[in-house]
């Protein structure tokens, strides 16, 4: 599942905004191993938002996912990629409080090899690197449909 650095948490408790780093493949094809993120703690979460949050049963660890759905009690949360797991299918609803901040934007640092750094390679990273991370709103049927 994507978890999310101790720096993070440093940061998020002095900026409404803040960054952070995603290491895992639970929200592939949305966001990848060593992506970065642009996230606002605090902001108001509607269903299919990707969020940051507090795992319900190791609330050290800070993880990413798509919130589906309002659920008495909290939000049920689910990774994009359905084979990776580690969402609300094993843990059930995650408590508002819990939920600490959207994502906004993901963009991929330069993974540039030695003697890879050709004007066209710089052009194609600049053009890939920086995304905005949209709510998608069929989530909730691809919950229903399980």
């Amino acid at each position: 599942m994507p978890e999310l650095s101790q720096e993070s948490e440093r940061r998020r408790a002095m900026l409404p905004w803040g960054g952070a780093e995603v290491t895992g493949p639970s929200m592939v094809p949305t966001l990848y191993h060593g992506d970065h993120l642009v996230v606002q703690w605090g902001a108001r979460v509607r269903a299919g938002d990707v969020v940051v949050l507090r795992h319900p049963f190791q609330q050290d660890l800070l993880v990413v996912k798509r919130a589906a759905e309002r659920r008495e009690g909290g939000w049920w949360v689910l990774g994009d990629n359905a084979y990776a797991g580690g969402d609300s299918t094993d843990y059930g609803t995650v408590p508002t409080e819990l939920v600490l901040g959207k994502v906004w934007l993901r963009y991929r640092p330069p993974r540039f090899g030695s003697g890879q750094r050709s004007p066209f390679a710089l052009l194609r990273w600049a053009v890939s690197a920086a995304r905005p991370v949209l709510a998608d709103r069929s989530v909730s049927k691809r919950l229903r449909a399980r």
